[in-house]
């Protein structure tokens, strides 16, 4: 079949690449003069199945409250007259329950461990490099409230299966040595030793290169305006040089997803949450991260990434705005030197943002749509790069007809019907 993916970022690419290895004719199109140039670009480098918690959880309401009122808080609200953040916002608190956060997480990691394993095939069939690591995430807590309230997700660890260690200050140490010289509390820390890293705009990339090999072709720079219709059928996509006819349309637009498809009746309640990140090239390697931690008092991941530390993270509510406001590159640089002091040359460093497609339940959108020849693959918020292969190939899967090899229903967009 003929199928136009639009988006080139990690989860379109993942796309284009398992539906060309499944025999079909592909075309990628973007905006962008390059495959992932948005939040594919500098993201937190973590892939972390096990970590694959939902944002919407028991006592984050509260939390949230404190947060307002911190200099260093991970999470920002600019207060905004878009009716949109606020019913987004709604439908998140909703999703603040026990329950809720139970079903949640399991989809999440369902996705995610599915999605590592799929990856690691790839790589090995295609011999990609991405200065990717195999030696885990490490969550960090630095009080003892944060390490008494980790009971959640350990159970949902256990019944999935999912390794984990949970440490003391010297098990932290142990697998990170470089916070030996740490300047903030240790108080211990859960270890999910399947977890990786990896560069994901260099995987990116690279698996756009096997993709044109493949016979993929793709349409940089180019605006998408407008989807048309014929019934229950897209019949082509609308573009600043010209029309994309196709027999399948895969959406892979990230937070740009809403709007496309908002003239076509179908609500998608994804909406940008702003992170940012700082990489830094590591001037001493004693004092460097081995693998990926997780600062759980700052929500910020701080990524070995080759010769450079990749320090991720934050959650701002803000809509499509791309500034680089100084205050987050503080709290970013704040959470790095508390922890590996002295590893990195913040002089040149590299400031960044990006828009993360979240959804209320924080589990991606993946599959049909009510027009039946329209998929999605979007909403995967701070999981993109953990989660995109397998989705990749849950998505292939469907547009094949062939049955996808975890389960999949609960995924699609219907289940917010």
């Amino acid at each position: 079949m003929r199928i136009v993916v639009l988006g080139a970022g990690v989860i379109g690419i993942t796309s284009a690449y398992f539906l060309a290895k499944a025999g079909h004719e592909v075309t990628v199109v973007d905006r962008q003069e390059g495959p992932a140039l948005d939040t594919s670009f500098a993201n937190a480098g973590q892939i972390s199945p096990g970590y694959s918690s939902p944002w919407a959880a028991p006592g984050i309401p509260q939390k949230a409250v404190k947060w307002l009122f911190q200099k260093h808080a991970p999470l920002v609200i600019r207060p905004r007259l878009d009716p949109t953040a606020w019913r987004w916002l709604c439908q998140m608190l909703g999703n603040c329950t026990a329950a809720r956060y139970a079903v949640n997480k399991g989809r999440m990691v369902r996705v995610a461990e599915y999605s590592r394993d799929v990856l690691r095939d790839l790589r090995a069939a295609e011999g990609i490099t991405y200065d990717h690591g195999t030696r885990g995430t490490l969550q960090l807590f630095r009080t003892q409230e944060q390490l008494d309230a980790i009971d959640k997700d350990v159970e949902v660890l256990r019944k999935d299966g999912v390794p984990f260690e949970v440490l003391d200050r010297d098990g932290c140490v142990a697998a990170e040595p470089g916070l030996a010289g740490a300047r903030a509390p240790l108080v211990g820390g859960l270890r999910l030793p399947n977890d990786e890293t990896g560069d994901c705009y260099k995987f990116t990339t690279a698996l756009a290169e096997r993709c044109a090999a493949l016979g993929v072709s793709f349409r940089y720079g180019v605006e998408i305006r407008s989807l048309q219709r014929e019934g229950d059928a897209i019949t082509r996509v609308d573009t600043s040089t010209g029309p994309f006819e196709a027999e399948r349309f895969v959406v892979a637009l990230g937070s740009y997803t809403p709007g496309l498809l908002r003239e076509l009746g179908i609500k998608v309640p994804v909406y940008p949450v702003k992170g940012y990140s700082i990489t830094l090239p590591i001037v001493d390697a004693s004092r460097a991260p081995l693998s990926t931690l997780m600062d759980e008092t700052f929500k910020v991941a701080i990524t070995r990434l080759g010769d450079r530390i990749r320090v991720g993270g934050m959650a701002e509510i803000a809509g499509f705005s791309d500034d680089l406001p100084r205050a987050r590159r503080e709290t970013l640089a704040l959470s790095v030197e508390d922890l590996f002091g002295g590893a990195g040359d913040h002089s040149r460093s590299l400031f960044w943002s990006g828009l993360r497609p979240m959804t209320p339940d924080s589990t991606p959108i993946i599959g049909p749509t009510r027009y039946r020849n329209l998929f999605l693959n979007s909403g995967h918020g701070t999981l993109g790069w953990t989660m995109s292969c397998g989705s990749a190939r849950v998505l292939a899967d469907l547009i094949s007809d062939r049955k996808p090899e975890i389960e999949a229903e609960d995924l699609a967009l219907s289940r917010y019907a």
